[in-house]
């Protein structure tokens, strides 16, 4: 009895034994940290966090402001100083066509039928010829045209200014100094000579005018600087 007794003993404690070690190993693989997912964030996370958030690498478009030129003609100085007093107040390149001839006093003597300005002004189709050019025309949006009043008319080296470069898209501002007769038909006439440009109204002003009374009618242009 006391033999028995003993086996059965025994055997309970091997049944306990091995309870005792399978529980340790499903307690060991439930401890067991899962470090391949707490080191790193999930793959869309990195992507998001790498991303560029600056704003600024697209910056607002600045609004674009009009590129002008005056150019003029002026034999006498007269039309220089209106023409200057419009760059100045516009901040503007300033452009004189100069003929290749120099013109006279001669040259100018309306009252003699032989001379120089008198001969080109009776010929529409004159045209003399212009020492230098402007460079890069094309990047102006806006081109002040200055000139005296010759016999009604501005004077023919203009038209071979006008004749010269291509005015399409571009807005024309004519303007003209005179001894006290108007612009006439020379805004139109010059008009005739280039193609898609817009023409606004011209004026006459003095070469004693300030800059303030010229950048008055200036201003009344609208133009949008």
């Amino acid at each position: 009895m006391k033999k028995l007794t003993a086996i059965l003993l025994s055997l309970l404690m091997v049944v306990g034994l091995a309870a005792c070690s399978g529980n340790t190993e499903q307690t060991g693989q439930s401890s067991t940290p899962q470090s391949a997912e707490n080191s790193s964030p999930a793959g869309t996370t990195d992507n998001e966090s790498s991303a560029p958030t600056d704003s600024s690498s697209t910056p607002d478009k600045e609004e674009g402001t009009l590129k002008v030129l005056v150019a003029y003609f002026s034999a006498t100085g007269t039309t220089e100083g209106v023409a200057e007093h419009i760059a100045n107040g516009l901040n503007a390149d300033i452009y004189e066509i100069v003929p290749e001839q120099p013109y006279t006093s001669a040259d100018l003597d309306w009252n003699d039928n032989d001379s120089r300005s008198t001969i080109e002004m009776n010929d529409p189709n004159a045209r003399p010829a212009i020492s230098g050019s402007v460079e890069n025309m094309e990047q102006y949006d806006v081109v002040f045209i200055g000139y005296p009043i010759w016999w009604g008319e501005a004077p023919r080296i203009v038209s071979t200014f006008m004749e010269s470069y291509h005015f399409a898209g571009k807005t024309i501002v004519p303007f003209c100094t005179s001894g006290g007769s108007g612009m006439g038909s020379s805004a139109s006439n010059l008009e005739k000579l280039t193609s898609n440009a817009v023409w606004l109204d011209g004026q006459r002003l003095n070469g004693s005018d300030s800059q303030d009374e010229v950048m008055e009618w200036v201003d009344s242009l609208g133009l949008d600087k």
